[in-house]
């Protein structure tokens, strides 16, 4: 009778190894985007301070600032964080340049946030429309919007509705 043996055989634990690396595979492309979506989400409330004198400019004159100096806002360069290499205000829109230590997939990418007003009730306070998503109805957006991050990496309200 032959004696029992412990373990397991070299060919078992390749298997079970091949399985590992093979479900492995199939998670990162998720855990990545989850990755950004979170250093975008943790990165926008930056934005938050430039959004301020933005939106007082249209309740008081119905326009919005033509750049950062417009805005009261020191330049581009200087409004960072750890995600964040740069903040741009143009003719309204908020365009945030991602750098520092974001995911190498954010880097250089360009994510904006666009004005939108009622524009004949400007008492109406100003909505922002985040990358691709589109104005609420009855509401202009304004600015180009500049967003050239893919869509599986933005935040659910920062993409454009299906249809």
């Amino acid at each position: 009778m032959a004696a029992p043996r412990d373990g397991f055989t070299l060919v078992e634990m390749m298997i079970v190894i091949a399985v590992i690396a093979i479900l492995a595979l199939t998670a990162i492309p998720g855990f990545q985007d989850q990755i950004c979506r979170d250093q975008i989400n943790q990165a926008l409330p930056l934005a938050d301070i430039v959004k301020k004198p933005i939106a007082l400019s249209w309740s008081l004159v119905q326009a919005f600032p033509d750049d950062n100096a417009a805005a009261g806002l020191p330049s581009p360069e200087k409004i960072i964080n750890n995600y964040i290499s740069s903040i741009v205000v143009q003719n309204g829109a908020i365009h945030i340049t991602f750098g520092n230590r974001a995911n190498g997939v954010l880097t250089g990418k360009m994510l904006t946030l666009r004005p939108a007003v009622v524009t004949d009730a400007p008492i109406i306070p100003v909505t922002w429309v985040c990358g691709t998503a589109e104005a609420p109805v009855n509401m202009t957006a304004f600015g180009e919007n500049r967003t050239n991050i893919p869509d599986n990496f933005l935040p659910f309200i920062c993409r454009a509705r299906k249809k």
